[in-house]
This record gives structure tokens, sequence and C-alpha cells, in this order.
């Protein structure tokens, strides 16, 4: 049972999901800080003189009832910063890599590896001129005749 999960956990997916999702963590709280100082302020301006930010109320006179457009567009703008980050930073240079080398472990079917095999003996035939390379040749014995 430990050895099914330690394979489990040392497969590439897995790995690759843990790696992606600390970092995908960490750049989550770089985005919000960023939005928080930069964009947060910039929505206020247009929020006008309302303390409670970019909305509208729908019932005058009573605050919950407003409607906060702010913090919609505050994540709008995390997930698709977050988003662009991860993919230009991992999947672009992942995606590189990958084309430029190759998996050697390439899975061959049954019928390309007996092909593969065919292809083999046939030019090690066509080397030896019809003689098995593998076999000694046969002794003489004392008339000069060969014994197999």
């Amino acid at each position: 049972m430990l050895k099914g999960f330690r394979d489990f956990l040392l497969r590439g997916n897995v790995v690759d999901l843990a790696v992606a999702v600390v970092i995908g963590t960490a750049f989550v709280a770089i985005v919000t800080a960023f939005t928080n100082g930069i964009i947060n302020p910039l929505l206020a301006v247009f929020g006008g003189s309302n303390e409670m930010g970019l909305g509208f109320q729908l019932i005058a006179d009573k605050p919950a009832t407003f409607i906060e457009i702010g913090p919609i567009i505050t994540a709008a703008i995390n997930f698709v910063l977050v988003a662009l980050i991860l993919y230009f930073i991992l999947v672009v240079p992942a995606t590189r890599a990958k084309k430029r080398f190759p998996e050697a472990d390439e899975k061959l079917s049954e019928s390309e590896l007996l092909i593969q095999i065919r292809d083999l003996l046939a030019e090690q035939h066509s080397r030896s001129n019809g003689k098995h390379s593998y076999l000694p040749e046969p002794a003489s014995d004392a008339d000069g005749k060969k014994t197999y």
C-alpha cells in the first residue's frame, strides 16, 4: 500500500501540480498586494466621494443595500494577473523545454516494437551476407571435411 502511494507521489503530474499550487499561492499574495496598493485606489477615484467605494445603493439611507462593484473588478484583475504570470513564467518555459528535450522513454506499441526488431534483424542479415555471425565456424576433421 505504501509503495503504491509513493509511486503516486513520485509521478511527474503530482509533483508538477504541487509546485504549481505553491508558486500560484505565492503569486496570489504578490498580485493581491499590487491590486490593493494600486488598482483599488484607482477604482476609488471613479467611486466618487462615497466612503463605501465603487458601486451603487439600491435604497437610499440603507448601507446594507450597497452593491460593491470594486471588489469584483479587483478579483477579476487578480485572476487575470495571476494567470498571465503563471503562464509566462511556468507554462511557456516548460513547453519550450519539452520541445527541446523530448522524452527518451517513448512508449512503443507492440507492433511498432516488432517492426523495429524485424528491421534490425534484416539489417544484421544483410551485413553478414546470409551467414549467421553468432555461430562459430565448423571444425574440420582429419580429412578436411567440416563437421558440425
